[in-house]
């Protein structure tokens, strides 16, 4: 239990005395009402359990800041991260600001953030191992970095970056509102250590002394209205009508004066000239998800091909089980969908406890498409085995494997697509990712089936004529959604609009090569689904369109994971700035230890490791895990 100083100053206690009924968006600020079960449970804090001290404790509390009062001195950075023992390149709390002026009209404001324990937290639905509780205690979104196997979906997800992936253990771990000294009156250590009387802490609504607003939002805080945070806010000295970020981030704040609040616009601070960025996207942190999405998605379009194609009359593809292609085909998009699974798990911060992905199948996107492509892949495993077979038996287990690799594909699939339907992320936030992914499935699905049938068939031409069609849709269905996209960018505000700013200059050139690449593939395709391939030339062309759709293919994925602007907090100069981040790791600042940022250490493959982790660790762990859930825990 937390023990209180003898010499605890007076500002330390909490305060709250009445209290409101409900908060402003409806919800009750009793977080268990009077003879709830959930009061009945035994409360432990460092497996203590606790007797109710705190008369408040099934309440729901949240921060109030005051900009006004900010001076910038990171006291509360400090203070937090000394009570959580966390490293340097980790805080839960940190300060940015925004600025708008010039001398001598100059204006700065400081921004405070950690968690906001909201009545909907985003990152408790989205976390696919259950790491994460709202507990009735204080109303405390609490997070279990041990159960977190590093995936990072909460960070992409949380509108104001509270939770904190770690790069070198490869966990999560945020703000815990500092329970323990709440239960015994005292406000969290940042609060505490606030100079300026700029942070506070109580029931949510409760307006401290002094202080006239009690505001949801202020310049530079992302829409409340994704999560309902349990912050309020009061700033009343005026700015001017743009407000900007110190970070790199190409987004500012313009006064709206009717809604009487400052909305994000795009900032063009990076210029207008048009660049590759090969360097960039090729070293991404994503890249482990592009080449997944990609190879799981081409899997599944042939394996769909496959199936339906002689029930939707595609000329040749009934007789592609016959030939000597198909049991190299079945071979190959195991050896795909094997590896980015591989590569998908290796992505993860704690690759040995990806078992732990099915934990959350009631809310978690995540959870269900790892289920869905999980199953995909047993029954593609099935199919194939026993397709290798040519008996009643073999043919009835076959058939049973397709269509739980059907089903897999019907979840595996939706669920790929809603897991990036974000509001934290707007860039992604549209149909056009639903577009893309079942266009690359058409696209390059048929593109996989027609290089195996020209390897390993006699007489191929008939079915590449009809792949190529297939082909053709794909892309031209993926080219309506980006067509759509841009118009939707174009004209959205913000992190939407920054993100066709960034499309269509620091990566321009890249975008617009994928743009031409994908018409010629378009084109060439339906050539070829209208003449057919033959001869030397005819092969040659039909190489030089395969690399031309991968390369198309790829680029698009990797931009489709570059682009994303999300819906952060705004940093400073150094600390929480995506271009000092990035050169501090390119120029080797992020290995003295002082600057805040450290390299990504825990993606660096060591099979022996890996083996040694999983034989120490995650056998029993994992046994344990198996016994649980067959228990029904």
């Amino acid at each position: 239990m937390y023990k209180v100083r003898s010499d605890e100053p007076a500002y330390a206690f909490l305060w709250d005395r009445e209290t409101q009924a409900t908060n402003r968006y409806g919800q009750p600020i009793d977080t268990a009402p009077e003879g709830d079960a959930l009061r009945q449970q035994p409360f432990v804090i460092n497996n203590e359990t606790q007797p109710r001290q705190n008369p408040n404790r099934y309440k729901q509390h949240g921060f109030y800041f005051n900009a006004d009062n900010c001076i910038g001195c990171h006291a509360c950075e400090a203070a937090c991260s000394e009570k959580n023992e966390n490293p340097g390149h980790i805080a839960f709390r940190s300060v940015g600001y925004v600025e708008s002026g010039t001398h001598p009209a100059y204006r700065r404001v400081n921004i405070s953030l950690a968690c906001n324990h909201c009545d909907d937290p985003v990152c408790l639905k989205g976390c696919p191992t259950r790491a994460y509780t709202k507990f009735a205690e204080y109303g405390a979104v609490l997070q279990d970095p041990e159960i977190c196997f590093g995936c990072g979906y909460c960070t992409w997800v949380c509108p104001y970056n509270a939770p904190q992936l770690d790069p070198v253990k490869g966990q999560v771990s945020k703000c815990n509102m500092c329970v323990d000294r709440l239960e015994v009156g005292l406000k969290p250590a940042c609060v505490a250590a606030c100079l300026g009387s700029a942070l506070d802490f109580g029931v949510v609504e409760n307006v401290p002394e002094n202080r006239d607003q009690a505001l949801t939002t202020i310049p530079g805080f992302p829409d409340p209205e994704i999560t309902h945070p349990n912050i309020r806010f009061q700033q009343t000295r005026s700015l001017q009508r743009d407000v900007t970020r110190p970070d790199t981030v190409p987004v500012k704040y313009h006064r709206d004066d009717d809604a009487k609040k400052y909305r994000p616009v795009v900032d063009k601070k990076l210029g207008d000239k048009r660049e590759w960025n090969w360097k960039k996207l090729l070293t991404s942190h994503e890249n482990a998800h592009a080449m997944f999405t990609l190879a799981a998605q081409t899997v599944m379009g042939a394996f769909m091909i496959l199936l339906f194609g002689p029930i939707l009359g595609l000329e040749g593809v009934a007789q592609l089980k016959q030939s000597s292609a198909f049991v190299p085909l079945l071979g190959v998009m195991l050896a795909l969908l094997g590896f980015g699974l591989f590569k998908l798990n290796m992505h993860l911060g704690k690759p040995h406890r990806f078992y732990r992905g099915y934990n959350n199948l009631r809310l978690s996107p995540v959870s269900r498409e790892i289920a869905g492509v999980s199953a995909f892949f047993a029954g593609l495993a099935g199919y194939s085995f026993f397709s290798l077979f040519d008996n009643g038996l073999a043919n009835l287990l076959g058939s049973l494997f397709a269509l739980l690799g059907v089903a897999g594909f019907g979840a595996g699939s939706w669920y790929m697509y809603k897991l990036y339907r974000i509001p934290a992320r707007p860039y992604w936030n549209h149909w056009h990712t639903a577009a893309a992914f079942y266009g690359t499935m058409l696209s390059l699905g048929g593109l996989l089936i027609a290089i195996l049938a020209a390897l390993f068939m006699d007489s191929p031409q008939t079915l590449i004529k009809t792949l190529a069609g297939v082909a053709a849709v794909g892309l031209v269905l993926e080219s309506i959604g980006l067509i759509a996209h841009e118009r939707y960018l174009r004209a959205a505000e913000g992190e939407a609009q920054a993100a066709w700013y960034l499309q269509n200059t620091q990566f321009g050139k890249t975008y617009w090569l994928r743009n031409a690449l994908m018409a010629f593939n378009i084109v060439a395709l339906v050539a070829i689904a209208w003449t057919g391939l033959s001869g030397v030339g005819g092969a040659l062309a039909g190489v030089a369109l395969a690399l031309s759709m991968l390369l198309a293919a790829y680029i698009g994925r990797i931009l489709f994971y570059a682009l994303v602007i999300p819906t952060t907090m705004p940093g400073h100069f150094f600390w929480k700035n995506p271009g000092f981040i990035e050169h501090a790791r390119q120029f080797g600042l992020a290995d003295r230890g002082n600057t805040g940022v450290v390299s990504e250490r825990h993606h660096k493959f060591d099979l022996a490791e890996l083996m040694k982790t999983v034989r120490e660790n995650s056998i029993g762990d994992m046994l344990t895990h198996v016994r649980r859930i067959l228990r029904g825990k």
